[in-house]
């Protein structure tokens, strides 16, 4: 099959918590996926803002969920801070680190000195998630910061995705020293800063990379940022509403409910949902887009139809809800605020009301 998503790109950028796996656990579908694009001879990346393993540490978890991955494949933000600084400060300097062991492995393999104390006259604080940061370290890190280290963040995810809920991640610990200091951190690493999805490019030489995530706030405006397609799969934190209320700069290319959309045609995931000239309520991509007397347009989708009248818009029919999306996309990307929506069949109003809209 040659028309599936998966099929334009030569490269797929995976991010992992709440795309491959969430925490400990993999999601389903995604070992088969990763197989897939392997066999097709598409080139694999992993893109992390969790900077509480180290590459190698990565590999091996996926590899014991049955996800094939190399520690060369692996790009995370510890890795990524250490390289920057050890660009920044010379060899030895010493280094406060807030966050995981792995995160003080990556500062010492960088050749600098983690430290945990503001007395030992840290250059840099470099703060990174870690399941065990509590208040000791985030007070010497805070001293540090007032005394002149530099203050670097892996990442500044406010949660992490689980099966239990969404968690609070590094940018709720990051959170605590801007109240603390009043003050943002001075260099932030991961995503949604490029780096990550450029390096990966350059390292496998992809020409057309696809850069999939859960998140529009660091994946999706990653992408972004960096010129590159992207998938948002709805397996972790962003949800439908976030989508419809999204900026343009944390707009996806694509959508779907998970990772067996990339062996489907692009047109079934791509957002706004793409319409014909044709009438009709079902079908792939039918659609109705002429302007009545009423002054309203409409567009349709696989069972759905999304009508329009100035600042209001109206979702009746049934079927795949990432469809429904996709067509509301169209409008509240548009200027339709999310409350004027309105619900035309039952089916539609128990979606809307499941999307908390």
């Amino acid at each position: 099959m040659s028309d599936h998503l998966a099929a334009g790109y030569d490269l797929v950028i995976f991010d992992l918590d709440g795309v491959i796996y969430l925490i400990d656990k993999p999601i389903q579908g995604a070992a088969e996926a990763v197989e897939r694009l392997r066999s097709g001879g598409t080139s694999i990346a992993y893109a992390t803002n969790n900077a509480s393993r180290r590459a190698a540490d990565v590999a091996a978890l996926l590899t014991g969920m049955g996800v094939k991955a190399a520690p060369a494949e692996v790009l995370t933000s510890a890795g990524a801070a250490a390289v920057l600084l050890a660009e920044r400060f010379p060899a030895g300097a010493p280094v406060l680190v807030v966050g995981a062991d792995a995160l003080r492995a990556e500062v010492r393999d960088a050749g600098l000195n983690p430290v945990g104390s503001a007395e030992d006259g840290p250059v840099a604080v470099i703060q990174g998630y870690g399941p065990e940061v509590g208040w000791k370290i985030l007070a010497e890190a805070a001293l540090a910061v007032r005394a002149g280290a530099t203050w670097f963040a892996t990442n500044t995810d406010k949660t992490l995705p689980s099966p239990r809920g969404p968690l609070p991640g590094n940018g709720s610990l990051v959170a605590v020293l801007r109240t603390a200091l009043d003050r943002d951190p001075d260099v932030v690493v991961g995503k949604p800063e490029p780096a990550l999805f450029t390096t990966a490019a350059k390292q496998s030489e992809a020409k057309r990379p696809l850069a999939i995530g859960d998140r529009l706030d660091t994946d999706i405006e990653g992408a972004v940022g960096a010129g590159l397609d992207s998938l948002l799969v709805l397996t972790g934190v962003s949800g439908p509403a976030d989508l419809l209320a999204a900026p343009p700069h944390r707009r996806p290319t694509f959508v779907a409910a998970d990772l067996s959309a990339l062996f489907r045609p692009a047109a079934d995931a791509r957002i706004p949902a793409p319409g014909d000239t044709s009438t009709g309520t079902s079908g792939k991509a039918s659609g109705d887009t002429s302007t009545g007397t009423s002054g309203e347009s409409g567009t349709g989708a696989s069972g759905w139809r999304v009508t329009r009248d100035g600042d209001r818009a109206v979702l009746d029919g049934s079927g795949d809800p990432v469809d429904a999306l996709r067509l509301l996309c169209g409008v509240t990307w548009d200027g339709v605020p999310l409350s004027a929506i309105e619900a035309g069949s039952p089916e539609a109003g128990e979606l809307l009301h499941a999307w908390g809209i």
